[in-house]
């Protein structure tokens, strides 16, 4: 013998809601991995914190900015190594969750002022390298 299971108007509405809570839990968790899409560096950022204007010389007073671009949604741990010559002068990490197209900024500043020469920074996905760009201070 089948038996029929009718729902009450109430229990299909606390049925649905119970629905709708388990998709918007699903789609909040973004356990995908990022992936890179371009670095960039230079003097300024733009409001989506990508780098507004690109550039490989600074003076000595001047930020660089650098930006990780992301094109997917994804999350993770986005880290930079900052380098005068071979010597580490800086470390940044960032753990970011995004949905969609996304930029991770990075400030390089020295109130001092930064010592003319070449330096290097080194971007990190995950532990995993995806790319460094140089620059001089002059």
């Amino acid at each position: 013998m089948v038996r029929k299971v009718l729902l009450t108007p109430f229990r299909r509405a606390a049925a649905g809601l119970a629905l709708a809570v388990a998709l918007a839990v699903a789609a909040g968790c973004n356990n995908a991995p990022l992936k890179v899409s371009a670095i960039q560096l230079g003097k300024s950022l733009n409001s989506d914190n990508s780098v507004g204007n690109h550039a490989t010389t600074f003076k000595p007073n001047d930020t660089v900015y650098a930006a990780v671009l992301t094109n997917e949604s994804g999350s993770g741990t986005i880290e930079t190594k900052w380098y005068y010559g071979s010597t580490r002068v800086s470390e940044m990490k960032k753990d970011v969750s995004y949905h969609g197209e996304a930029a991770t900024e990075f400030r390089f500043h020295n109130t001092a002022g930064f010592p003319p020469g070449a330096y290097r920074v080194e971007f990190f996905l995950d532990g995993q390298p995806v790319g460094e760009r140089t620059f001089k201070i002059e």
